[in-house]
């Protein structure tokens, strides 16, 4: 018997096809040529560094880091890649707006933990140094989005390493193990990707899906409306449907 296995990638859809222009074009007009023909230091300026984020209020960088990238081609390539195969098939599934509003607060969400995370490690450890360290990159946010894959498409297959072949979920699981493994390693500052703004990415995901599950509660049949009865309900939605770190 012959089997035959097919491949379909979900087309481009609105939010994630305005994401991926943006962060291109952000990349290439203001990053490569702006940047580095008027030497101006835009990317150190709205990239995320704890240290100015927690103690000197620049609240913006939380935000503004997603849409930076190194200047490795690399970077930006394979995470608009990660945008654009993990994240159309969310957004058809969940909506644009629930879409976009779950990519800015895993990135956000992101941002918050590792400058947490950091200023943690520099209080026990007396190392301060990763908290002077930009960050840029929407990792946080792409794996928040893979998380929600792994959680709306679960039994999908796909390719860990493009070789080996498991269900979704288990590739997420797999995907959250090795960040943290990784980061363990590097002790935090001590590499060039930032894991920790990864699996923030993955925490604030979960979160977020967490809580949308939630519904107020509601009385019982004949409880007449009153606080006699009142129950929690928790409602499972199954819908099928310089030294720089960069994520």
């Amino acid at each position: 018997m012959n089997r035959q296995m097919s491949f379909s990638v979900a087309p481009l859809t609105p939010a994630v096809k305005w994401l991926i222009i943006i962060n291109v074009a952000i990349w290439f007009g203001v990053q490569i040529l702006l940047e580095s023909l008027l030497k101006l230091p835009i990317t150190r300026t709205l990239s995320l560094i704890p240290s100015q984020f927690l103690f000197d209020y620049q609240i913006w960088q939380a935000v503004t880091y997603m849409f930076l990238h190194s200047m490795q081609v690399t970077h930006i390539l394979f995470n608009m890649l990660m945008l654009w195969f993990f994240g159309s098939e969310v957004e058809q599934a969940w909506g644009t707006r629930k879409f976009l509003i779950y990519y800015f607060f895993t990135g956000v969400g992101a941002a918050l933990i590792y400058c947490v995370g950091t200023m943690l490690y520099a209080y026990f450890t007396g190392n301060a140094h990763q908290m002077m360290i930009p960050v840029i990159g929407a990792s946080g946010a792409l794996f928040g989005i893979m998380l929600a894959y792994g959680v709306l498409f679960g039994d999908r297959t796909v390719y860990f390493f493009m070789l080996f072949p498991m269900k979704a979920r288990y590739f997420v699981i797999l995907m959250g193990i090795i960040e943290f493994a990784n980061m363990i390693t590097s002790q935090v500052s001590g590499s060039e990707v930032a894991y920790l703004a990864h699996l923030g990415g993955l925490v604030t995901g979960y979160l977020y899906i967490l809580i949308s599950r939630w519904r107020p509660p509601t009385p019982r049949k004949g409880s007449g409306g009153g606080k006699k009865g009142r129950h929690l309900q928790l409602v499972v939605d199954n819908d099928k449907n310089g030294p720089k770190y960069w994520n």
